[in-house]
């Protein structure tokens, strides 16, 4: 068999119609040099403020809108965007800044996406460090906009911050923050796979559309539970400039629990859906010097 060919499984092809980019370098200092590389870095802390800002801006607007202190009548109950509002911002907002800067930086505006793929082998270890530096100094911006415009609302309103609800254990938002990062990073894998769009390609796919829809959706089971999370940066930044003891408490939820979802879901696409681990359990097997 040829090397250009698969063996095909039931429902698929039997010649590989697609070109898998080569394993990103696990240190390229040669990306230092280049001014594509702080292009990319630009354009990821643009997307992450231009994220923060508008998000947070929306959470802090609609906690004013239905404060019972500041405003009265039976509007109040259901005044607002509400929760569903608010997850529409952060989805739409991700599809719009996907769609902007993905043929810039790949569009990641989160660490735990950057992760994913830094473990998949898709970015080099310092493109992947350089952009969680970028997406947190963004979102730091970016609240500290939303804090400048809104001053007195952004702190009687909880400035956006990620925080634990009362009646939910740590564990149990550790897990929502889990499971919710990996469907994000589980679709980001699965809409920007070459082999699916080649396979698929009479079937076209926008990827910032699932990615944002992957987003709003997330956001609707969590935002109850954590605010949702999902993104360290968001969080992050949100915590340094709102800065209370709760939200510090609860920062390692925001961080560890996404990191782990990542990590989950890029092992599963790339060795369970991608078959990574029987193709190298196969090259092993048919190497006669092992």
């Amino acid at each position: 068999m040829g090397k250009n060919e698969e063996v095909a499984e039931p429902g698929e092809f039997s010649a590989k119609d697609y070109t898998d980019p080569p394993p990103a370098p696990l240190i390229d200092s040669k990306e230092l040099t280049q001014w594509s590389f702080y292009r990319a870095l630009i354009a990821e802390f643009i997307a992450t403020l231009l994220f923060l800002y508008i998000t947070v801006a929306t959470v802090i607007g609609y906690k004013s809108s239905v404060d019972p202190l500041t405003h009265t009548g039976p509007d109040v109950a259901c005044g607002g965007v509400g929760i569903l509002g608010i997850a529409w911002a952060f989805g739409g907002m991700i599809f719009i800044l996907v769609y902007c800067t993905a043929g810039i930086s790949g569009g990641h505006i989160n660490p735990a996406v950057t992760f994913g793929l830094f473990l998949a082998r898709k970015v080099s270890l310092i493109r992947a460090v350089m952009y969680m530096v970028a997406q947190c100094l963004g979102a730091i911006c970016g609240v500290g906009l939303v804090k400048g415009f809104q001053k007195s609302y952004y702190v009687r309103y909880g400035g956006g911050a990620n925080e634990l609800s009362h009646g939910y254990s740590k564990g149990v938002g550790l897990g929502a923050e889990i499971i919710g990062t990996f469907v994000l990073v589980y679709t980001v894998f699965s809409a920007t796979d070459p082999k699916r769009s080649a396979r698929d390609s009479h079937v076209p796919v926008l990827a910032p559309l699932p990615i944002g829809f992957a987003v709003f959706m997330v956001h609707l089971a969590t935002i109850p539970i954590t605010g949702t999370g999902i993104n360290p940066a968001r969080s992050f930044g949100a915590a340094v400039i709102y800065n209370k003891d709760k939200a510090w408490d609860d920062q390692w939820i925001f961080w560890v629990g996404p990191f782990i979802g990542a990590a989950i879901a890029a092992a599963y696409h790339q060795y369970i859906l991608r078959a990574g681990a029987m193709k190298a359990l196969g090259s092993f097997r048919s190497n006669p010097h092992v």
